[in-house]
């Protein structure tokens, strides 16, 4: 009788946004998964729905620290501060994530002889004077800017990928994550779908930072797990970069309007000033991705957003429900 090989998947940043949702995805697959997260940003509330499954294991850990497993099959390393609230919130601890975080799972992956998938990040970038933006594009980055911590870190840690692949053949696999939406988005993290919604659900001001016209390009986060899932079962030669993202343009204004009538909300848009080195324009070519990994977005923003407003208006009312109790 044949016996079934045990896939076991660690995911860094496991209890985050993206993270618990891959945890989810890897579970259902037949996935034995290790999540660890220290909780900087992640919560706890993200996986709680996942702590009864038999083969999930959660471990507060900091990757900065390095950790140790045997037996593993893929390392995914999602482990650093995604949006400008958090990553600028203690800039040096960033870096440090991006830098250490990324080594330390590499030195496992390296004594695994398993696959590393890097979550790196359209901000490599940076505001980019090539449109849309391919994988080939080398970025226009501000190194000293309040969002290189996070910027910097991400292009350091794909450095970091493609030297140990070089040097000691270890197995990576370098994503680039453009904006992606969803259920267990944190509600304070400042990022744009996250803000225009609660500021709606609440009747608030929508705040646009600037005069709206700067584009974004959407992706839900079930697409983007699905590339994830599509990356790892390709060859181990074939590396990336590749780009995960949405190639539907919007303005942030647009964003707002349709966010509004969406929630049916009452709230009116106020402008602000735009923050340092925010970039005007963001939109993934991927081609690459088409080709690579036969993937492509499949949820249009509506669908997508109306699932994320539900998860935020239930989170409102389980809110105002406690207050009042």
């Amino acid at each position: 009788m044949e016996h079934s090989i045990k896939k076991v998947a660690l995911v860094a940043g496991g209890a985050g946004f993206i993270g618990s949702h891959l945890c989810e995805r890897l579970l259902n697959d037949g996935y034995e998964v290790i999540c660890l997260d220290n909780l900087y940003t992640g919560s706890v509330d993200n996986i709680s729905h996942l702590l009864h499954y038999g083969g999930f294991t959660y471990v507060n850990h900091d990757v900065t620290v390095p950790y140790d497993a045997e037996g593993l099959s893929v390392i995914f390393n999602l482990a650093c501060p995604a949006s400008p609230v958090h990553y600028q919130k203690d800039a040096v601890y960033t870096a440090k994530t991006a830098f250490l975080g990324t080594l330390n799972m590499l030195e496992l992956a390296r004594k695994n002889d398993c696959v590393m998938l890097q979550a790196s990040t359209s901000e490599v970038y940076g505001d980019p004077l090539v449109h849309p933006q391919p994988e080939s594009y080398w970025g226009n980055v501000n190194p000293i800017g309040i969002r290189s911590c996070y910027d910097e870190g991400k292009r350091i840690g794909e450095t970091l990928c493609m030297d140990y692949h070089r040097q000691y053949g270890t197995k990576v696999k370098i994503v680039r994550i453009f904006n992606t939406y969803g259920p267990r988005m944190a509600e304070s993290d400042g990022r744009v779908v996250s803000n225009f919604i609660t500021q709606a659900l609440r009747g608030n001001d929508i705040t646009i930072y600037g005069d709206g016209k700067q584009t974004r390009s959407f992706q839900y986060v079930t697409d983007l797990i699905n590339g994830f899932m599509k990356f790892i079962e390709t060859d181990d030669n074939f590396i990336g970069p590749v780009n995960l993202g949405n190639p539907e343009e919007y303005s942030v204004g647009e964003l707002a309007h349709v966010i509004i009538q969406l929630t049916a909300s009452v709230s009116k848009v106020v402008c602000r000033p735009i923050p340092s080195d925010d970039p005007t324009r963001r939109k993934p070519q991927i081609s690459k991705a088409r080709k690579e990994l036969f993937w492509a977005p499949a949820i249009p923003l509506k669908v997508g957003l109306l699932e994320t407003i539900s998860y935020f208006r239930n989170i409102y009312l389980r809110n105002e429900t406690n207050i009042a109790n």
